[in-house]
């Protein structure tokens, strides 16, 4: 069973999400993205084993970086702070409660002037975790509506081959076991939504969503281009100067590959669908990319020596 840890969006405990990725409020989205990879590798429960303080910090990392690599929820988050959920819900209670003050002049109140206790301070208050009175009184029993549960952000962490595979993942999410499919050809930061599997909605609301980024580690034989691969493999001199076959590693195993006598060091190759899977498109795939090294020979015998002379002298 995969191990996956989440870390729900608490609106109880304000976290200034800029100061954790260590960036400024006017930091791009490059910069947050770079930010984030950075701080959470170095904070990555693999790198810090039994670290809770590093497990701490690195679920506040993947909080901060859900909520602000998200135009939309950052300009929710710039705007109402730590009750960024439901700012839009707060204003649209103001604008109700402004609705009925003009219809009953003198019965109303105000945000600054509550009028014997039951302003909107007291419904923000109450929508929000605090113990209001007179309109966010009922916050419990349903007076101020049903909202959706708080999302849940996750990262998996995959090696190059199983994402290149359609595979199942199963986890261990608030107690109950999820099992998910993952397509072959995910990309490295790609998020998907399990919608329901987040925390407990509040007043019989929607429970939240969990996301769930995928982080796929660099791999020691491929590198990806996007849904391409490369890759380099040695040849022999002998085998660059008259042609031959090599053997040469790809994601499905081991083919061979013909040589063009006098193949020059560095030349690269393409073997056309050998790359990376195509996300939800099964059978396709990315070409590979193949750099041949040639090896020069080392410790030659006087014989073998004389022989390249007398090429270098032809």
């Amino acid at each position: 069973m995969a191990n996956l840890s989440t870390k729900p969006t608490d609106h109880m405990a304000f976290i200034d999400y800029y100061k954790t990725l260590e960036v400024s409020k006017s930091a791009s989205a490059d910069e947050i993205k770079k930010a984030y990879r950075k701080l959470a590798r170095k904070y990555h429960p693999d790198m810090n084993p039994n670290d809770k303080e590093a497990e701490r910090k690195f679920k506040e990392l993947n909080e901060a970086n859900e909520v602000l690599s998200n135009l939309e929820n950052r300009a929710k988050y710039d705007k109402y702070g730590e009750n960024w959920k439901n700012g839009e819900a707060y204003e649209r209670a103001q604008q109700q409660q402004s609705q009925q003050n003009h219809a009953y002049p003198g019965g109303g109140f105000s945000a600054t002037d509550p009028g014997g206790g039951e302003g909107f301070s007291d419904f923000f208050q109450s929508m929000f975790g605090g113990s209001g009175s007179g309109f966010g009184r009922n916050s419990q029993g349903g007076a101020n509506g049903k909202f959706k549960g708080q999302d849940v952000s996750a990262e998996l962490n995959l090696e190059l081959t199983e994402a290149a595979k359609t595979h199942q993942q199963t986890f261990d999410i608030n107690g109950k076991k999820v099992r998910i499919t993952i397509p072959a050809g995910a990309q490295d930061g790609q998020k998907i939504k399990l919608k329901g599997h987040g925390n407990p909605g509040i007043n019989g609301g929607p429970n939240g969503d969990l996301y769930i980024s995928f982080h796929i580690a660099e791999d020691r034989d491929f590198k990806r281009d996007g849904d391409h691969l490369r890759t380099s493999a040695d040849i022999d001199l002998y085998t660059a100067v008259l042609g031959g076959d090599t053997n040469i590693q790809t994601l499905e195993g081991s083919v061979k590959l013909k040589v063009k006598p006098g193949t020059q060091n560095g030349t690269t190759v393409r073997l056309k669908g050998k790359g990376f899977p195509l996300y939800k498109k099964e059978g396709e795939a990315g070409d590979l990319y193949v750099t041949y090294q040639v090896k020069i020979p080392t410790n030659l015998t006087d014989a073998q020596k004389e022989l390249f002379q007398q090429l270098q002298n032809s």
